[in-house]
């Protein structure tokens, strides 16, 4: 220290000042100015010599019994009952009469909590054998949809034996980003791993189970794709993919800390470059061994990639209709062997619809995905022809509109089979918002043209409801034989007033 905060100290200490308003005036550690207020007291001191025994402190006294000592079992009661300190101060003071500070059952009740740490064990993991995957919160990038800086959501696989990681920001988490992330991370590594260890997320496991949990359809068929297993880590236990939550805070804490970003791709860009150029080549600290150089050993034990890249699709649940049709995206597709009213699984693939056996998940139909929107994909000898009630239904509804109406409904019912009834209930419907013999016109004028569709005939409806409107009704006529004459009126009107007025109606 120098001399002049010396001479301060002295001369503050000679003063009789406390301990505290010199440490206050001077900024030293009031530990500091107790040695120079030991130190002055023992040169003043008659024989004692500096730098002799007796200028070493005394130790200090054994610390005093708690004041809370005596209410034990109460407070380890109250503490099984988590019950916090503050509460159990107040019932001390309020029933058993407790004369001390809070501040004494505050330390008597830490003691009695404290506890032992826990022991965990230092798991080893062979070269290829294991990854670990985690979603953390990437650098502010700026979102050209909200016009604003947002935190997009970091995905970040590690490599268990070498701590190498691949890292990506995307804007939209889901089932089907899950599963294509992780495929963009094997072909970034060169190969997979035997085992996948990932939290008990909505985007990878949908029923968490210790034993058997439910991974969703996408991402089970991915891995099994590359040949991988999940390993679903218990529920709140993330100290089991210890690595890659490290690898997270160490992301966010060093490369992301601070920055922001123009747009996903940038994000992206640089992530790679630094896990390239600083991650990958920092020596792990427990290792001892520089990260890049552990996964060049692991690169040959992982597992091979398939030749083609993994096939995404789209998983629903659809039910078998009356016509053994399922209906998936504007379209039906024949899903015979299922029966009608059963429930099956479609996997809608960009150019493929599978129909598999809901239980088991075996395939039971294969079609090529139809580019038109509401196109049906049933083969002839699929399509029931047999008529229904409701067939009799419609045929009944379009007799009553004419026989043209009910020739075109049989001949679609012949050609198309219950099929054709969608377009029968078309037909028929038409009668409701025009007059039947339109309708009916309509059905006559389409048979004659040979053009028997229900657009051309709705178009054709149409038409002559138009033309019927602006028809201009026939002139009104003053003479016909069931118009009777105007003093014929005039007599029965004066009979009819002259029968009141007797009666007294008019009064």
């Amino acid at each position: 220290m120098k001399p002049n905060k010396q001479t301060t100290i002295q001369t503050l200490l000679a003063l009789d000042k406390s301990h505290r308003e010199i440490a206050r005036v001077t900024g030293i550690d009031r530990k500091t100015i107790r040695g120079y207020a030991l130190k002055s007291a023992l040169s003043n001191s008659p024989g004692v010599a500096t730098g002799s025994p007796e200028q070493i402190p005394p130790p200090r006294p054994p610390a005093h019994t708690s004041a809370s000592e005596p209410w034990r079992e109460f407070i380890e009661a109250q503490l099984e009952l988590k019950r916090n300190a503050m509460a159990i101060y107040q019932d001390l003071v309020d029933v058993h009469g407790f004369g001390h500070g809070y501040n004494s059952v505050k330390r008597f009740v830490a003691r009695l909590c404290a506890r032992e740490p826990e022991q965990f064990d230092r798991l080893e993991f062979a070269p290829g054998e294991e990854a670990q995957v985690d979603y953390g919160e990437g650098a502010l990038t700026w979102d050209a949809v909200a016009r604003r800086y947002k935190r997009p959501r970091l995905f970040v696989m590690t490599l268990r034996y070498s701590r190498r990681s691949f890292r990506r920001v995307v804007w939209k988490s889901g089932q089907q980003e899950w599963a294509q992330l992780h495929e963009q991370a094997f072909r970034y590594f060169g190969g997979a791993v035997r085992y996948v260890v990932l939290d008990n997320l909505k985007e990878g496991v949908i029923k968490p189970d210790l034993y058997e949990p439910e991974l969703n359809a996408v991402y089970a068929a991915l891995l099994a794709h590359y040949r991988c297993v999940a390993d679903p880590a218990r529920v709140r236990d993330p100290n089991r993919k210890g690595s890659v939550e490290n690898a997270i805070q160490h992301t966010q804490a060093t490369a992301l800390k601070g920055r922001r970003f123009d747009s996903l791709q940038a994000q992206n860009d640089f992530l790679e470059h630094w896990e390239c150029n600083w991650a990958a080549k920092r020596i792990h600290g427990r290792e001892k061994r520089q990260v890049q150089a552990m996964f060049e050993q692991e690169r040959s034990s992982l597992t091979p990639l398939p030749i083609s890249n993994f096939a995404f699709f789209q998983e629903m649940v659809r039910t078998v209709c009356d016509d053994t049709t399922v209906r998936v995206d504007s379209s039906n597709y024949a899903a015979r062997p299922a029966a009608i009213g059963q429930k099956v699984t479609v996997r809608l693939y960009a150019h493929l619809v599978e129909i598999r056996d809901r239980s088991s998940g075996t395939l039971l139909r294969t079609h090529a995905r139809s580019e038109r929107p509401g196109a049906t994909v049933l083969p002839d000898e699929e399509r029931p022809f047999n008529p229904s009630r409701q067939t009799e239904l419609l045929w009944k509804l379009a007799g009553q509109i004419g026989p043209n109406c009910l020739t075109i409904c049989r001949q679609w019912f012949a050609r198309e089979g219950r099929l054709g009834q969608r377009r029968m209930w078309g037909l028929v419907g038409l009668a409701r918002k025009h007059p039947a013999a339109i309708v009916e016109q309509a059905c006559m004028r389409a048979a004659l043209e040979q053009h028997v569709t229900l657009k051309a005939i709705t178009l054709m409806v149409a038409e002559l409801a138009e033309r019927a409107s602006t028809t201009q009704p026939p002139p009104l006529t003053q003479q016909d034989d069931l118009i009777r004459d105007a003093a014929d009126y005039s007599d029965f009107f004066a009979a009819a007033a002259a029968g009141v007025q007797t009666r007294g109606w008019l009064q």
